[in-house]
């Protein structure tokens, strides 16, 4: 055994660490706890970098708001005792020395960007709540066992550009793509400090990350309604979407009978019915949903001869999601088709893998909430979030506290100060249990 092992195995016996069967716990009387105002704090200062009339942010990804916040975070990085550096995909990372040598990073974190006219909260939470469970340990003198690392993704809402960076999942045609600002991802990427030219120097392998978890806010209203603090969460969705052709027959709307017209747009309104009731025919969380539509020829006078319209199917399960398409486009063709002799095809488009969260993270999580006492309910996310493109690398879990009104991505997305206070204690802690990982 070396000297820093030594060490670190008197300080975690100090610290009255032990296991249980199938739980880790912290002996009570040694619980450290994040300090509440200051995290909450933070979050109302990093909400002055983009601020709009509106009460929310407009923070989009390599925007000078972005740069100048990215600078704020940096300095409480710092002042939380972190070596901070920028990696070759814009990716801010905060690094604390662990006490043991040879093992893996544990990491938390989130992301300080937003959509146009967005809110304080979605990223930013997981953000400082990260920062905040560091500045802890520093100020209790807390050894981990591994390294941590805090790290602030760059540009998530335009495409998860720096968490996908880790995995090497950036292509020239993503680097190519135009952001909200008008520039490409490799400027921006330049602009914030990275190296677009050196992503492999990004790139973690499987064992590089013992374990990853992001606080994050829910973005909906399920915590809310039923009354819980702390969601345990179980996956992030896997996400299809396809574009639905439907054939009809353009002609005239005065001169052509009710019962003699292949209306492409009833068609569609029909569609979209189905859509609704195949994805609610059978218990479970799947979501499905007609959010794009347009008819052609277009005009008031002219019985629809085409429409496209797209469809998206969302849930933990790639396989019921596949089950749920499957019978959506059996019933479109067998049912709309041959009774209004209409024409449907479905071109697939878009595909997000779902991630599962890891057993023992969620475990964690559970454990932590409780030993809080925090009321608590197991979750899928609906959304997605950076800890999808990790999960491609190491074991990941998720953490959310309640959105007011399931408002996000608004001017009006709102969480409480306790929630997210209460949100960063279970991280901290739950970080303190992945340590045995």
């Amino acid at each position: 055994m070396n000297r820093s092992d030594f060490i670190y195995m008197l300080l975690t016996s100090a610290a009255g660490w032990g296991t249980g069967i199938g739980r880790w716990r912290i002996n009570s009387f040694n619980q450290p706890s994040i300090n509440g105002k200051r995290v909450n704090r933070h979050l109302k200062e990093l909400s002055e970098f983009g601020k709009n009339p509106e009460g929310g942010v407009t923070r989009s990804a390599y925007s000078e708001a972005d740069i100048k916040a990215r600078t704020y975070v940096r300095s409480l990085m710092e002042k939380a005792g972190l070596e901070v550096s920028t990696d070759a995909a814009g990716n801010i990372i905060g690094r604390r020395a662990g006490g043991k040598t040879n093992v893996p990073v544990l990491m938390t974190g989130s992301h300080i960007d937003s959509v146009p006219e967005g809110g304080n909260y979605d990223g930013p939470v997981g953000v400082m709540g990260a920062i905040e469970a560091a500045q802890t340990l520093k100020e209790n003198g807390r050894i981990l066992r591994h390294p941590l690392e805090v790290i602030v993704f760059a540009n998530e809402e335009g495409g998860k550009t720096g968490s996908r960076a880790l995995f090497d999942d950036l292509t020239e045609k993503d680097l190519d793509l135009k952001t909200h600002i008008g520039i490409t991802n490799h400027e921006g990427i330049k602009r914030i400090g990275g190296a677009p030219e050196n992503l492999d120097q990004a790139v973690r392998k499987k064992g590089d990350i013992a374990a990853f978890v992001e606080l994050h806010v829910e973005q909906g209203g399920v915590l809310e309604s039923e009354g819980k603090t702390i969601g345990v969460v179980e996956g992030i969705v896997g996400i299809k979407r396809w574009i639905v052709t439907i054939e009809g027959f353009a002609n005239h709307a005065g001169t052509t009978p009710m019962d003699d017209r292949r209306d492409a747009l009833l068609g569609g309104a029909r569609f979209v019915e189905l859509v609704n009731k195949v994805i609610t025919g059978e218990p479970g969380r799947q979501v499905g949903t007609v959010g794009q539509i347009d008819a052609a020829p277009g005009a008031p006078n002219v019985i629809p001869g085409e429409v496209t319209l797209s469809l998206e199917i969302r849930d933990l399960s790639m396989n019921k999601i596949d089950r749920l398409f499957d019978e959506i486009r059996s019933k479109a063709k067998e049912t709309i088709g041959r009774e209004k002799e209409l024409d449907f095809s479905f071109n697939h488009i878009y595909t997000t893998q779902s991630a599962l969260t890891d057993n023992r993270i969620k475990e964690f999580v559970a454990t932590s909430a409780e030993e809080l006492n925090l009321s608590q309910m197991s979750m899928p996310s609906g959304a997605g979030h950076d800890a999808q493109s990790i999960a491609h690398i190491a074991p990941i879990g998720m953490i959310f506290i309640p959105s007011v009104g399931g408002i996000s991505h608004s001017p009006k997305e709102y969480s409480r100060p306790e929630d997210i206070t209460a949100g960063a204690n279970v991280l901290l802690h739950t970080l303190l249990k992945m340590d045995q990982i």
